[in-house]
């Protein structure tokens, strides 16, 4: 926001395999926002912070692994993706599959003060080979409560924006049932946990640390950037959530995964057709029921007679974990 701010880079949980490094991230200057913040005008200013972004945008930046350096660019609006094939990485992994690297700014390029003395660590997964499953969860309404199903969304702007990260609640029983998962039937398969979310890019800290905070497993977290002004989306565009749900059952194509949304928007037309798509690739789907009668009763309506994978409809943890217990999912 001020000329003098230091630089920083926002490097994001992403996921690859031992032959694909696949990163993102965000290069902006750093607005120093709490996450624990008190007070409705300093949330609603924080807020603010998180959507007026300052850019660095069109700069060169370096990523190292180990004795690796890699370099990449900022687009137009202060992002990178890197994508690029690798020899096999997989040495650089710990037991959970995370494989740790370093971005910092090309100094040559820069006239700023920067962050950290110019290192930003980001982490990205490998599935570990002891992993069963995968599980692909939703976050709104699903393992945060935001009231997506709100008249005119206003109980999601209000949690938003006068909330902090520090004071949002999980779902009641949310993380000891992804923990569950997450260590599977034996106990140490650390099968992994994709986050992804509608919610923009601009979100990425405040959920990461709320997931953190209440001690859900770690695992990459997928949001979408905001779509540019007047841009007009094909007949047959599919939204950008299940386009990335759609990417990762193709760069694991020998993992099976666990779909876990509510009732209140997308997330039950997506999930179907994703098994439609992909058949044989998903276990199970749970739907957390939302406030809503005419939404659930849409969604009932929809799976009523379904049969290609076993779909709960579930008010809480409790239910999901009973009926994961019976399918061998968790111990």
């Amino acid at each position: 926001m001020f000329r003098n701010d230091p630089l920083q880079i926002i490097a994001f949980h992403t996921y690859g395999n031992s032959n694909r490094l696949y990163l993102r991230g965000r290069a902006i200057e750093d607005e120093s926002i709490n996450l624990e913040q008190k007070g409705a005008f300093k949330l609603l200013f924080n807020a603010w912070k998180r959507f007026e972004t300052d850019e660095i945008k069109n700069t060169k930046l370096h990523v190292k692994l180990g004795d690796l350096v890699f370099e990449t660019k900022t687009d137009n609006r202060g992002y990178f993706l890197f994508n690029e094939l690798v020899e096999d990485i997989s040495q650089y992994t710990n037991e959970e599959g995370w494989v740790p690297l370093v971005f910092s700014y090309d100094e040559q390029d820069l006239k700023r003060t920067v962050q950290s003395n110019n290192q930003f660590p980001c982490e990205m997964l490998i599935p570990s080979k002891n992993a069963s499953f995968g599980v692909i969860s939703d976050i709104d309404d699903t393992i945060l409560h935001t009231g997506i199903a709100s008249v005119l969304k206003w109980r999601v702007a209000f949690n938003t924006l006068l909330r902090s990260a520090g004071k949002r609640l999980p779902l009641e029983g949310a993380p000891e049932f992804y923990h569950l998962l997450h260590d599977g039937k034996s106990g140490n398969e650390a099968n992994p946990i994709f986050y992804v979310s509608h919610s923009p890019w601009n979100l990425y800290r405040y959920l990461k640390y709320f997931l953190k905070k209440n001690n859900f497993p770690k695992g990459p977290i997928i949001l979408r950037s905001f779509p540019r002004p007047f841009s007009k989306k094909g007949k047959n565009d599919k939204p950008q959530k299940q386009k990335e749900i759609i990417n990762l059952l193709n760069v694991y194509p020998e993992l099976k995964f666990i779909l876990i949304g509510d009732s209140g928007e997308r997330d039950p037309d997506i999930y179907m057709e994703i098994v439609e798509t992909f058949p044989n690739r998903v276990l199970a789907i749970y739907l957390r029921s939302v406030n809503h009668k005419k939404k659930m009763f849409r969604v009932s309506n929809l799976y009523k007679d379904y049969t290609k994978v076993p779909v709960l409809l579930v008010e809480n943890s409790e239910a999901a974990l009973k009926h994961a217990k019976q399918h061998g999912f968790i111990a």
